[in-house]
Formats: C-alpha cells, structure tokens, sequence
C-alpha cells in the first residue's frame, strides 16, 4: 500500500466509522436527553466533516504541477488540514463546553441509560476500529522514530490527524461513560455537564495539538534530513564537483520536495561539461527522490555558503 493510499484508506475508515457514530448519538442523545451524549454526537458530526475535507485535500494535493502553480498543489492538504484542527476547536470543544455549561446551570436526569450506554459501547467499537488501522499505518511510517517524535516530523497531517481525532474520540467516549453513570449512580445529573466539559478540553488540547503542527507545515518546513544527507552524497560523487557545499529543502506536501544544492565545480570545467554534471545529479537525485519536484543547483565556495549560513542562523538568533 502506497503512502498516498495508505492515508486515504485510514481516512476512509475513519469516515464510515464516525458517521455512524454521530447518527447513533444523536439518536441516544434526543431519547435520554444527556448533555454529554449530545457533544459526542456533536464531536463525531465534526470528526466526520473533517474526514472530508482530508480527502478533499488529498485529492487536490495529488494534482501535478502547473504553471500557475510550478511545485505542484501539496500545501492544500495542510492548508485543509490546519481547518480541520479549527473546526475541532470551534465546534468541537466551543459547543461541548456550551452544552456542558448550560447543563449545569439546569441540570436534568437522563433517560434511557441503557440505550445510551449501548451506543457508547458499539462507538468504541467503530472509534477502536479506527484508531487501531490509523496507528498501523503511523508506526508503518514512523520506522525507528518514537512516537512523539515521529508526530512532530511527520509530512502527511492525514494519519496523524486521525489518529489524534481517534484518540481523542476514545477518551471522550470514557469521559462520556464515567458522567451518565455518576450521574445515575450518585443521582447527580450535573455531573452529565461536567462530562461534557471535559469532552470540550479533550478535543480543545486535540485541537491545539493539529494547529501547531499544520501551522508549521503551512508556513513550511525542511524535508527530512536524510533527504539532504543523500542530494550531497549524490553530488559530491560526481568528477565534477569539487564540493558539495550543502542544501536547503522545503516540503512541499507529503510527497513533494523542493530543494536548492549548493557545490563548487572543478575550476576547468567548461559550461557543457557543468550542464551535464548538473543533469547527471538532477537524474540521480529524482531516481532516489521521487518526491523531488524541483532541484536547483548553485554554483558556490564553501566560504561563500558558511557565510550565508551563518548570516541565516545569526538572524535566526536576532528574532
């Protein structure tokens, strides 16, 4: 399974999953009247949205470059993305907390447990589902990367995305349990509010969580570094190259990069010979990346390169 298909897969199980979750919550939420029933309802309505607006975006991020757009449309899935994590925090968590407040202003004893914890049970059924295939892919991908750090270098809000919301539907799932059954428990209907206001910090932490990533996505981020370990190695085995200065990558989406290779000829290479060299790495270079939507190459000193590096870093500092 490719990484393209991989994602779309999770995002597809995801969908069916929470759109029938939000039904069957709605449904136990008019009949036993639960507060905290409710914002799960509310909460998979969102996730189910967001669902399509992933596959929106990974459909339009498949398009080819253009010239309009000449590195391709790879930032539509973050850009779609960075929406999905504001409509979590908007309407997840903002109406959750909404409902939980005006619940216990007026608290009112739910009806219908039974039928409401049968809905929880089967929704952590369908979420479980979910969360397992999306965390099968994200350790695929992850390789020998920790968890967290694999979250933060990860190119493709796809899976992650579904795995936080998964995550996040799974806890908000035991919060929900744990509030109807204090509150039938200890006749205490307040406790239903409190529930759902502990569903509005669960997504509002999930929310700010997708938004800093996807900001850093948006806004851009290097390519992984093996990406530019392998465009000097490839460079500086070429005849022609006296140096290998360095690179300087930006991920354009979840499968396209665009780099600049900074190198230094031999001094009595003529202008053929350094166009053919430059074609000889670009060929090498797309063969090992296929990501690779664009490889500039900059005739450089090393002394001019550090130069420049160090001018970046040092501004870098000054922000």
């Amino acid at each position: 399974m490719s990484a393209p298909h991989g994602s779309r897969f999770v995002v597809y199980v995801a969908l069916a999953g929470n759109l029938c979750i939000a039904i069957a919550k709605f449904i136990a939420a008019a009949l036993s009247g639960s507060s905290a029933m409710l914002s799960e309802g509310v909460h998979s309505l969102v996730d189910t949205v967001n669902e399509v607006l992933l596959l929106y975006g990974l459909r339009s991020a498949a398009r080819p470059p253009t010239p309009t757009h000449p590195f391709g449309y790879g930032r539509e899935l973050y850009f779609w993305s960075f929406i999905v994590a504001l409509l979590v925090f908007a309407m997840g968590a903002g109406i959750s907390l909404y409902e939980g407040i005006v619940h216990l202003r007026a608290p009112k004893p739910a009806a219908s447990h039974g039928l409401a914890y049968a809905v929880l049970a089967v929704s952590f059924v369908f979420e479980g589902t979910s969360w397992v295939v999306a965390l099968r892919e994200f350790r695929r991908r992850k390789g020998a990367l920790g968890y967290f750090a694999a979250f933060r270098q990860s190119k493709d809000p796809s899976t992650f995305t579904v795995l936080l919301e998964d995550t996040a539907a799974l806890l908000g799932l035991l919060i929900a349990f744990a509030g109807l059954l204090g509150a039938q428990l200890l006749d205490m209907p307040a406790l239903d509010g409190i529930a759902s206001i502990g569903i509005a910090a669960v997504l509002a932490i999930t929310a700010f969580l997708l938004a800093r990533e996807t900001k850093g996505l948006l806004i851009g981020e290097p390519a992984h570094p093996r990406v530019a370990e392998s465009l000097l190695a490839i460079a500086g085995h070429d005849a022609d190259v006296r140096a290998a200065n360095g690179v300087l990558t930006m991920q354009m989406g979840p499968n396209q990069v665009v780099a600049a290779l900074s190198a230094e000829f031999e001094d009595d290479r003529n202008t053929q010979q350094i166009e053919a060299c430059v074609g000889r790495i670009e060929v090498a270079a797309r063969s090992h990346h296929p990501e690779l939507v664009a490889l500039f190459i900059k005739p450089q000193t090393p002394e001019v390169w550090r130069a420049r590096r160090l001018a970046m870093e040092q501004a870098a500092r000054d922000v």
